[in-house]
């Protein structure tokens, strides 16, 4: 089955509740109760088994968030847009309101020069194993929480050591229509623009003492 890019999905119509980021649609709902986020799930999971085609579901209090990829395709497909227009249609119902500026997905990136020797230490230390989220899923070293959806962890590959620079960072993806704003944001806040580059794949910025966080988004980058 032929993959999708965020540009693909873009063009599409029926998708207003959602984004791309990574390699997943992600949407979320304001319920405004439990109960309510309860019964707009369990029609989730009825439309999910009738289409054999399951999302992963963050139940809150008042919100619920859903996560759609095709696993076998390690992408986005048709059988991932077609559901999530009928988790649309469902949420619009049950008069849920979506949120899609508010989604967003994190990871941690460190720089290694020996990704092998480094790996299993964090392995080990965060708990985490190789059972990626939907999102990640197809990434070489690259680490998931199994249980609790922190942050997935990756290693970035150096050439040469770097002592001058944090090789740690965090990486913040967000929908292409939050992005400028998100830099904005962190620019106001005391950070500096790093590297624009690469932008609107992703901005490299700093804080006042030099770590950096890159804003990502789904676009821009070359189909796989």
């Amino acid at each position: 089955m032929d993959t999708l890019t965020a540009e693909d999905v873009s063009e599409l119509d029926g998708l207003e509740d959602w984004r791309v980021l990574i390699r997943s649609l992600h949407a979320t709902f304001r319920t405004g109760s439990l109960a309510e986020g309860i019964a707009f799930a369990t029609r989730v999971g009825a439309a999910a088994d009738a289409a054999d085609h399951h999302p992963d579901l963050d139940l809150r209090y008042f919100r619920t968030s859903v996560v759609l990829t095709t696993h076998s395709a390690d992408g986005l497909t048709e059988l991932d847009v077609d559901l999530a227009r009928t988790i649309s249609a469902i949420a619009a119902e049950l008069g849920l309101t979506p949120e899609p500026a508010l989604v967003s997905v994190q990871e941690i990136a460190i720089d290694a020069l020996d990704i092998p020797a480094v790996l299993p230490f964090w392995r080990a230390v965060l708990g985490y194993d190789d059972d990626m989220p939907p999102e990640f899923e197809g990434d070489a070293d690259a680490l998931g929480d199994p249980v609790n959806g922190n942050p997935a962890v990756w290693f970035q590959q150096m050439d040469a050591a770097r002592p001058q620079r944090n090789r740690i960072h965090i990486d913040v993806w967000v929908p292409l229509d939050a992005a400028e704003a998100r830099v904005q944001a962190a620019l106001d806040a005391g950070g500096t623009l790093v590297s624009a580059h690469s932008a609107p794949s992703f901005w490299v910025l700093a804080d006042p003492e030099g770590n950096e966080a890159c804003v990502c988004t789904a676009f821009g980058r070359p189909r796989d």
